[in-house]
């Protein structure tokens, strides 16, 4: 406000305060004489653009002589933005001062909340001064001070005060968070937006456990401002113990960067940083890190980590854009000195023993879909040979499947496309326990166009009948540059190019049966599918990349093509039958089956046609009579939950697979159980049966603080291969978490592992990581 208008403006206040007063109150409240408010017609007041004053009380008082302007009882101001609620607010028209008493309660236009039981302030609330001062922002930070002022419209400055975060507060007054920081003084500053501590302690549960002579932390306003980060620390045996100093630069509001050196007492001194750049419809992410490593004896003789005796280092980068709400396009990849840098110092999100290097562009409408990919598979280990990962394919793919959107002969017409590029160094192969050689991969490249055209159209006939009848036409051609399978017992397709077909007519009968009660709805649904086709072309003599891992299950009895990409196709005449069953009780009680078998009719069985990974052996369909599979499950209004498939054996019913969970969401207690049973499949390459059981638990004994856990037993072989214990306490405001986990491995002690991971977050502070901070399976 100008120095010039400084008189007009409190003429106008105390005008308006008058007037508004008088004309709000005069139907209920009789004043006495003194009271009666100027001939406000004769001052003219031009109200300020946005500046307009509104006042509520319950009784105005004018004083001519003294120039005050006094509101009683319930006073509510409103004023540029700033909301004034008080038991009493006098107005003093010479000095420009407004002060108010009792229960005071300031907001201003940022949001933050002022309370005090006296305030002075003047007429612009630029500046004042308060005693008994709490102040709580937007972001739930809290403020209490024994005094306070406000200087230049720009600083907020308290006195002997105290400053906490308390999201709970908002719902709970009466809780008391775990952390605070007492400070002789507190600054807020508006200008830098910043909130500066001085000759601070800070306490936890009560006790001073640090001093801090000066801490500067942003304000509510900021959500990114240039400062250090909270330390980290790490240990590993041949890196040593670890401190992180992060430096964040808030460079643009679109760009910013993390600088994050490390030091390690047995490698020395590791660099990392990470730039990122948001634009309107997407985001950049670059990263890179180095070290001169300092002591690679420590490492284990003839690997990569022992051999890079100098810099090893990595860069990296992401991208992820929105062309339009139905595209989009991006990328992720990471380049290294070695095979084994990013995981050895574990490079946060890229430490994972094969990083997948990718870059793709998706479309998704409404009556089509679009899919380009390209793939490198990163393997990190210390082998330096890379044989493992020389052994990965190197892939592009695209898929598109296109609905017609005008229905054709009455039905649904439909086209799906797979293009799929592999080239490989090194032949990925190995022999099982029983001798049987498997070949997931063969050195050399292979290209494969699919294109498959599907007509369906269903038909409800009298009765309640539901016929679907279906016409399908699928094609490829391959290119073949790879090396013939050695040792490989079935015949390879030597050509260099190879073409295959497959007509398919299929009829689906369904006949839903509706039952209801008082209390509850059953819909029982008998299904039957049969498929005429021809032999699959070449099963067994071309690579199978993409539909390697199979299980039959319920979950794909009703399935065209039971097999999980598209190098393989089923083939020869195949009926499923089931029934499927649903039930719905008033008390909230869901049911759910499924059960049924699969027949081969006619034609040779793909399924027991081997190939290059023997991928339908041991699954249950390899016979004309398939296994039984079927699916059942209940959820229960009081969290539990229960679920569990099975495939049973033809001849015995012999349990050939299962995989059973339980699962419970209480208020205080959560927990689930996992049961997984397999049968041996010596001709797939599991020689021996094989069971599980994982299982976790959260159990909250306390407001915010829950203890955790999780474990893994290797039935088959008597022992615990994963376990771990943890506690947390989390009020949203304070985070603190920590942790023991095992892991051993059942062939080879030499890979047994533990870890301890713990973690400290206060929030608008700073979050402390020691490890890595999640147990397995409680991410």
């Amino acid at each position: 406000m100008a120095a010039g208008d400084r008189k007009k403006n409190r003429w106008l206040k105390a005008a308006l305060l008058a007037g508004a007063a008088t004309c709000a109150l005069m139907p209920v409240f009789s004043l006495p004489a003194y009271a009666q408010s100027p001939d406000i017609g004769t001052m003219e007041p031009k109200i300020p653009e946005g500046s307009k004053l509104v006042l509520a009380a319950n009784e105005l008082v004018y004083n001519r002589d003294n120039e005050t302007v006094v509101a009683r009882g319930a006073v509510q101001i409103n004023y540029g933005g700033y909301h004034l609620v008080a038991r009493e607010v006098e107005y003093d028209q010479k000095t420009g001062r407004l002060k108010a008493r009792g229960n005071i309660e300031l907001i201003e236009p940022t949001g933050n909340r002022l309370y005090g039981e006296e305030m002075d302030l003047s007429d612009d609330f630029a500046n004042g001064f308060v005693n008994a001062l709490r102040v709580e922002t937007t972001d739930l930070t809290k403020m209490a001070a024994t005094s306070g002022e406000r200087v230049n419209d720009e600083e907020m400055i308290l006195n002997h005060a105290v400053y906490t975060a308390c999201t709970p507060c908002a719902t709970d007054p009466t809780h008391r968070g775990v952390w605070e920081v007492k400070a002789e003084r507190i600054v807020q500053n508006g200008r830098t937006k910043t909130i500066r501590l001085e000759r601070a302690r800070f306490e936890m549960f009560g006790k001073p456990i640090a001093y801090i002579p000066v801490l500067e932390v942003p304000d509510h306003t900021v959500k990114r401002k240039t400062g250090f980060l909270f330390p980290k620390f790490q240990y590993a045996q041949k890196l040593g113990f670890g401190v992180t100093t992060p430096y964040y630069i808030a460079i643009a509001p679109d760009m910013d960067a993390t600088l994050s050196p490390t030091v390690l007492t047995n490698q020395g001194f590791l660099m990392e940083a990470e730039f990122r750049k948001r634009f309107h419809n997407g985001l950049i992410t670059l990263r890179a890190a180095g070290i001169r490593q300092l002591n690679s004896d420590v490492f284990t003789a003839n690997t990569s980590d022992r051999l890079e005796d100098g810099f090893r280092g990595m860069v990296a980068s992401t991208g992820e854009f929105k062309i339009n709400p139905r595209w989009a396009f991006g990328w992720n990849v990471m380049a290294q000195t070695d095979n084994n840098f990013s995981r050895t110092y574990e490079i946060g999100g890229l430490k994972d023993k094969t990083y997948v290097n990718q870059g793709y562009l998706s479309g998704l409408g409404r009556r089509n879909s679009f899919d380009l990919r390209a793939f490198y598979f990163d393997v990190q280990d210390a082998d330096p040979n890379d044989e493992d990962e020389r052994r990965q394919a190197i892939a592009q793919t695209l898929d598109h499947e296109y609905i017609v959107p005008q229905s054709v002969l009455g039905g649904e017409l439909s086209v799906t496309t797979n293009i799929t590029n592999i080239d490989r160094d090194l032949a990925d192969t190995y022999t099982t326990l029983g001798g049987v050689d498997r070949f997931r991969g063969l050195e050399g490249g292979m290209t494969r166009l699919t294109s498959e055209v599907e007509w369906k159209r269903q038909f409800v006939v009298p009765g309640g009948l539901v016929l679907t009848p279906l016409l399908a036409a699928r094609g490829d051609i391959h290119r073949l540059d790879m090396r013939s399978p050695a040792g490989y017992a079935g015949n390879y397709e030597s050509d260099s190019s190879a073409t295959r077909s497959m007509l398919t007519a299929g009829l689906e009968a369904r006949y839903p049966i509706l039952a209801t009660t008082d209390y509850s709805t059953h819909l029982f649904e008998p299904i039957a599918q049969i498929y005429a086709r021809p032999n699959e072309d070449l099963a067994g003599r071309l690579p199978n990349e993409d539909s390697q891992s199979f299980v039959f299950d319920a979950t794909n009895l009703f399935e065209r093509d039971k097999f999980s990409g598209f190098d393989r196709i089923e083939g020869g005449t195949r009926a499923n039958i089931g029934l499927r069953y649903t039930g719905t009780f008033d008390n909230g009680v869901l049911l759910r089956s499924i059960i049924g078998q699969s027949f081969q009719l006619g034609g040779v069985n793909s399924f027991a046609t081997p190939d290059l990974v023997n991928a339908g052996a041991n699954s249950g369909l390899e016979t004309d009579s398939s296994d039984y599979v079927g699916m059942a499950g209940f959820d229960l209004p009081n969290g539990i939950s229960f679920s569990t498939s099975a495939r049973l054996d033809k001849d015995d019913f012999s349990l050939r697979r299962s995989d059973t969970a339980l699962r419970y969401d209480g208020v205080k207690v959560a927990t689930e159980f996992v049961y997984t049973r397999i049968a041996g499949q010596p001709d797939y390459g599991l020689e021996n049966s094989a069971s599980e059981l994982q299982s976790k638990a959260v159990f909250k004994f306390h407001d915010y603080w829950s203890v955790f856990g999780s474990l893994t037993y290797d039935i088959g072989n008597h022992v615990i291969s994963r376990d771990g214990i943890g506690i947390s306490y989390d009020d949203r405001d304070t985070v603190f978490s920590l942790f023991y986990e095992r892991e051993r491995d059942k062939y080879d002690n030499t890979a047994n592992d533990w870890s301890i991971g713990a973690r400290l977050m206060f929030r608008t502070l700073g979050d402390i990581r020691v490890g890595d901070s999640t147990l397995t399976g409680f991410e």
